[in-house]
Formats: structure tokens, C-alpha cells, sequence
């Protein structure tokens, strides 16, 4: 196999590789808003709002692949480096904000948009509960859905991208079934920390290729030369190619020490004598 040849199906796994991680982030991050937006209408006593739940789910994601295909004619055709560059923005600014706002919400998350729902649902008459439950539910899905198809469109080599989207959401519905069964056996902090990691380390990669892109469109000082000074940085050049691998190594190494880090403290805990009321007396 020439070199040429095991560059390509580098590039391929790892797009692939990217592809997958990201849907199975964000469509296992739906799969929970979902289901605590039915258990809560299970534990209050309304069901009868489900269908809006379920209407709202196909609303939402007729608008996310709606807004995926318009990104994606966009960086088609006259200006496609300038569009590319913008929407690179976009996707740094709001998935970074994303992050963040999870991160600091996530240990109330639950608690958070059960208060949203009593808001929408609390004392009001059966159409404007509808409503309410419908347009929350729609806000909630949609968003994941932008996040999404920005994250997408930022994955150079599209050859493979499907078909990495589409075990990303195989394994998104494995992994929320198995949750919903064996909670107790996943641990979701570790997930969402991952993933989380892998989110920001691809960030500082669309911001390297954002800033490229910008450069080809010549609306920066210097552009010529900035651009020929990011090439090597650029989807296509020698250290944007090592730097793709390099998320997903990192992020392997990552997981792995936090699961030997995880054990070390299990095997410490039990390992630890206890001491009962009459011996420390």
C-alpha cells in the first residue's frame, strides 16, 4: 500500500471517527432531555401531553437537518472559504458556550427543566399546556441539532461522514437504552467529560482551520502570507492531519487514566479498615 494510500484511509477513519463521537455526544445528550421530559409528565400525572413531546421530537429534527443542508449548500460555490471561516465562527462561539453553560448546569440539569415544565404546564388550560410543552421541548431538541450540523460542517472530508453520523446514532440509542436499564452500571460523568474534552480539543482545530479559511478569502492584513504560513496547519497540510489524531489518542489516554484513577480509589475505599463504635472507644 503506498504512502499516498495510507494517508487517504488515515484521513477517512479519522473523519469518520470525529463524525461518530459527535452525533453520539449530542444525540445521547437528546436522548436524555427526552426522557426526563417524560418522566416528568409521567410523575405529575400528564401523559396526555406526550404526543406534543413526540410531535415536537419530529419538528425538531426536520429543523436540524433542514438547517445542515442550507450550511452545507452555503459552503458551496462563489465565496465557499468565506462562508466556511463564518460558520467555523459560529460553531466555536456557540458550542463553547454550550460547554461551559452544561458544565455548570449539568448537576441540576434535571431539576432545572422540571421547573421549565411547571412553568408551561402549572395552572394553565390544556391548549396552552400543549403549547408549552411543545415549544420547550422543540428549543431543547433543536439546539443539539444546531450543535450538531455546525460540528458537522467543520469535518473536512465529507466522504466518510455519514456513515460515521450514523453509528454515532446507533450508538447514542444503544447507550441511552442501556442507561435507561443499567444506570447504575454507566458512569455518565465520565461520558460527558470525555466528550467534553474531545469537544474542546476539535474546537481549537476549527479555530486553527476558521482562521485559515479567512486568510483564503483575503479579508485579513497580510493574507497571502498568513496563509501560507497556516497551511501546514490546514485540513490538508502535515500537523492539521497529526492534530486530528492526535484528539482521539488524547482523548483514549484520557479515559484510560481516569478509569485506572477510578479503580486505584475503589480498591483504596475497600481496602480500608473500618473502624466500629467499640474499637474506637
Amino acid at each position: 500500500m503506498s504512502v499516498i494510500a495510507v494517508t487517504e484511509f488515515k484521513e477517512k477513519g479519522v473523519a469518520m471517527l470525529n463524525a461518530f463521537i459527535i452525533v453520539l455526544r449530542e444525540g445521547f445528550e437528546a436522548f436524555l432531555i427526552v426522557a426526563i421530559i417524560f418522566s416528568y409528565l409521567r410523575k405529575t400525572g400528564q401523559r396526555w401531553l406526550t404526543p406534543a413531546v413526540y410531535g415536537a421530537i419530529v419538528v425538531a429534527l426536520v429543523a436540524s437537518a433542514g438547517l445542515g443542508y442550507w450550511l452545507n449548500r452555503r459552503t458551496e460555490g462563489t465565496n465557499q472559504a468565506l462562508w466556511e471561516g463564518i460558520f467555523g465562527l459560529i460553531a466555536i462561539v456557540l458550542v463553547a458556550s454550550l460547554i461551559v453553560h452544561m458544565r455548570r448546569i449539568a448537576p441540576k440539569l434535571k431539576q432545572t427543566m422540571h421547573q421549565k415544565l411547571d412553568e408551561a404546564t402549572t395552572g394553565r388550560s390544556s391548549p396552552i399546556a400543549i403549547f408549552g410543552v411543545f415549544i420547550f421541548t422543540v428549543l431543547m431538541i433543536t439546539r443539539e441539532g444546531m450543535e450538531t450540523a455546525l460540528l458537522l460542517l467543520q469535518i473536512k472530508d465529507q466522504s466518510q461522514l455519514l456513515i460515521g453520523a450514523l453509528l454515532g446514532l446507533a450508538a447514542a440509542t444503544i447507550l441511552a437504552l442501556a442507561w435507561a436499564r443499567y444506570g447504575h452500571l454507566i458512569n455518565i460523568k465520565r461520558f460527558f467529560q470525555v466528550t467534553s474534552l474531545f469537544l474542546v480539543l476539535f474546537l481549537v482545530q476549527v479555530a486553527s482551520y476558521t482562521f485559515h479559511e479567512f486568510t483564503e478569502a483575503r479579508i485579513l492584513p497580510n493574507s497571502d502570507a498568513l496563509h501560507a504560513a497556516t497551511e501546514v496547519w490546514s485540513p490538508d497540510g502535515k500537523y492539521g492531519q497529526w492534530f486530528s489524531m492526535s484528539i482521539v489518542v488524547v482523548c483514549i489516554g484520557w479515559l484510560a487514566a481516569a478509569y485506572f484513577t477510578d479503580r486505584s480509589r475503589k480498591s483504596g475505599s475497600a481496602s480500608t479498615p473500618s473502624v466500629t463504635i467499640e474499637e474506637a472507644g
